[in-house]
Parts: structure tokens; sequence; C-alpha cells
């Protein structure tokens, strides 16, 4: 085995990657900037529950430790305990000299934004306002809106953020299946009032990869002809037909300078961009280099017990299925690694996604396809001294059943053979 000067190297020496075979550059635009929307899009989800504000703390300390630039943090428009949540979150970052920032959502309604002016001023902080309206055909057919109607309600809401120094990005709903002339008039009428940033919203989760490069570099092409070099791009996708995390990667690449994501893809139906997956792709892919993510598996299960979420047992990162093995051919492999005292190997040896990078571990069980390595690991991990024959009893019990055993069918076989 040859020594390696950095994880880098011998990552290189033992690990082929056909995803970088090819790569045409980088995936991340300098200034790209993570707009995590749990505690607004995900509240949005029918089936969750919206926390209390000491969990809404929590989860935003964490975002602030993953390295998460701006965060939307509701509706403060929409209710009492709304308005006051996000005032609360507002002086929380105030208070404790948080880097990440603020964002609120509220229609192109002049009522809407009005109170996100008002947290902004008793919280002594910027709130960066999203003004969204429909705009696909669709939409404009079931509301009986025409474009007209579309564009002065945007100018007018725009001009009261903007009046009171507030940043505006404006966000078309729909946008994946609206139409170019439409969003060509809304996109410099917004631009001409002074929204700083055009958002990009797969509310229906329509997109695939092809529309995502399509609409990107429309809206890019409309901000040039604008003679603007000022305005960002934001990326908002939907999960409808499971692409939102592909689509999110892509847009970064497509030239989306900030992605919208949600912790464990909380949202509308069902949900959007996962956050936690988004940056885990990103950081393998060597665009993070330097962001701790060791945080990643508190902050989802925080939100997860926020919003009384049940995590899928097969989920990536945070499922209790995610780093652990009953194959024999698999564990051996793994215990082989362990064997050389060698964690990194042993951590990816049989998972692409290092556990050890989320603060998770390589976990052994004993099932119906383990072999006697199984049995051997799991005995030592608690200190239980191997035989041949107690190894091959449980092994016996295993394959007597149709499932993985749980730690007290194994203990109960110890207790039988050792008495």
């Amino acid at each position: 085995m040859s020594e390696f000067a950095t994880e880098r190297d011998r990552a290189a020496d033992l690990i082929f990657d056909w995803n970088e075979v090819n790569r045409k550059g980088r995936i991340l635009p300098k200034n790209a900037t993570f707009f995590d929307e749990t505690l607004r899009d995900g509240l949005q989800n029918p089936s969750v529950v919206d926390p209390g504000i000491e969990e809404k703390l929590k989860i935003l300390h964490l975002m602030e430790d993953l390295g998460i630039h701006v965060a939307d943090v509701g509706l403060p428009g929409s209710s009492k305990r709304a308005f006051e949540d996000v005032l609360r979150i507002c002086k929380e970052v105030v208070d404790c000299k948080m880097k990440i920032r603020i964002a609120c959502a509220g229609r192109t309604v002049v009522g809407d934004i009005t109170p996100m002016i008002e947290v902004s001023q008793r919280a002594g902080i910027p709130v960066e306002v999203y003004a969204f309206i429909g705009s696909s055909p669709i939409r404009q057919y079931a509301e009986d809106w025409d474009v007209n109607l579309i564009a002065k309600r945007s100018a007018e809401a725009i001009d009261v953020a903007v009046k009171d120094g507030l940043p505006v990005a404006y966000v078309t709903e729909d946008t994946t299946r609206s139409r170019p002339e439409v969003l060509t008039t809304l996109f410099r009428t917004a631009m001409d009032h002074g929204a700083t940033r055009l958002c990009l919203s797969d509310t229906v989760g329509h997109a695939t990869p092809d529309g995502v490069r399509n609409l990107i570099q429309f809206t890019k092409n409309v901000i040039a002809g604008a003679g603007r070099d000022d305005v960002g791009i934001d990326w908002h996708g939907h999960n409808d037909r499971g692409l939102a995390l592909e689509n999110a990667i892509w847009a970064f690449e497509y030239g989306a300078d900030r992605v919208h994501a949600t912790g464990l893809g909380i949202g509308e139906r069902v949900g959007n961009a996962q956050m936690e997956l988004l940056l885990l792709n990103l950081k393998l892919l060597g665009q993070l280099d330097g962001q701790d993510l060791t945080k990643l598996l508190e902050y989802c299960q925080t939100i997860a017990r926020a919003v009384k979420w049940d995590v899928a047992i097969n989920y990536p990162l945070v499922g209790r299925d995610a780093f652990r093995t009953a194959t024999g051919v698999h564990a051996a492999a793994i215990i082989k690694a362990m064997a050389k005292g060698d964690k990194w190997l042993a951590d990816r040896i049989y998972s692409g996604v290092p556990a050890g990078m989320i603060g998770r571990a390589q976990e052994i069980c004993i099932g119906f396809m383990s072999g006697a390595s199984n049995v051997n690991y799991w005995l030592a991990e608690r200190k239980i001294e191997s035989d041949e024959v107690l190894v091959a009893e449980i092994l016996k019990a295993a394959k007597g059943q149709d499932q993985v055993m749980t730690e007290e069918q194994v203990l109960a076989v110890v207790k039988r053979v050792r008495g």
C-alpha cells in the first residue's frame, strides 16, 4: 500500500471516480448561496406540525452551523403568531451576531409587505422580501388575471419594499410553465421597480433538467437585455417528478447563484429539494471544501422531531438503514478494513457516503444473509467473548427467521448457550 500525502490523494488512488471524467468545470458559481425554506415552504406540508419558537431557533442555529447563507422564516403577514415568530428569529440573529441572513415571503400585496418592513425596523436588520405571484397561463385562467394586472400588482408591492430600503426577490410562481413573453414583461417590470433577484419557481415539480437549463438561460438573456449585471437568479424546485435534487444541482451549473431547499425535503405535497442531500452531494463533488457537515444528522433529526416527521428507514444519511448492513460479504469487507485499523477505509469500502462525514458510523447486524464475520464483529463490539459454538447457534437462529435479529434476540441466544 502506497503512502498518501492527503485524503484526496488516497481517494484518487483507491477509488476511480467516473463522476469526474470529462467534468466541464466548477458546478458552483463563486457567489453561490444556499437558501433554506424549511421554516416557510417546509411548513406548508399538510402533515407537519408548526414547531414552537424554541424549536425554530434550534433549527436556525443548525442552519448557521452548516454554513447556510439565507433562511426564509415565514410569512409574517399571515397571522399574529407568524409575525411574532419571525420577529423573535430576527432578534436571535442580532443577539447572537449570526451570519445567516433572513428572508420572508409574501404575496405581491401591500398588506403582506408592510409586516416585513415592521419586523426589519424592530429587529434592526434587513429582511429580504420574497414577493410572489402566479405567472403561468393555467394560473391566469383560474384567477381571471391578465399580464397587465400581474405586472401592476407586482410593481406596487416591490415599490413599497424598495421605498423602505429592503432588498426584493421577485418570485413568479409556476415559472416552469409560464410563457416567455409573459416572463419577459414581468421580469423587466420587477427589475425596473428595484428587484435585485428573480426567483424561478418549479411550483408543481414540472421541470426536467432540460427545462432548468432552458429557463435559466432565458432569464440570463432577459437580465442582460435589460442592461443589468446586478440581478441574481434563484431556483426553487419541488419534487413531484422526483427530480428536485437533481434539478437543484443542475440549476447551479446552468447559472443560478442561489438554490432553495428544505430539511428532509419537506414541503407542499411531496416536498422540495432536500437541503442535506444538496449539501452532501456538492461536498462529495468537491464543491464545498472546508465546509463542516458533521451537524447534518442533528439538523435533520431536530427538524424531524420539531415537525413530527417520520423519516423513512431507507432515507439517505438519516434513515435507520443508511449505514447498516446484515449481508455477509459486505460486512466481511468492512470488518477486514477495520482489522487493518483503517477507519477511513472501513467507512468507504461499501459506502459511497462516508458515515463519519455526518457524524454517523457503519453498523453491522446479524440476519438471514449474514456470516460468521457479522456475528464475531457484533459480539466484539459488545465485549462478549466469541467461540465456534456460540457463533454457530446465533447463525442458526438468524437463518431461521425472515428479518434481522434484534439485540434482545441475539442476547437471548448468548444467554441460552452460556447459561
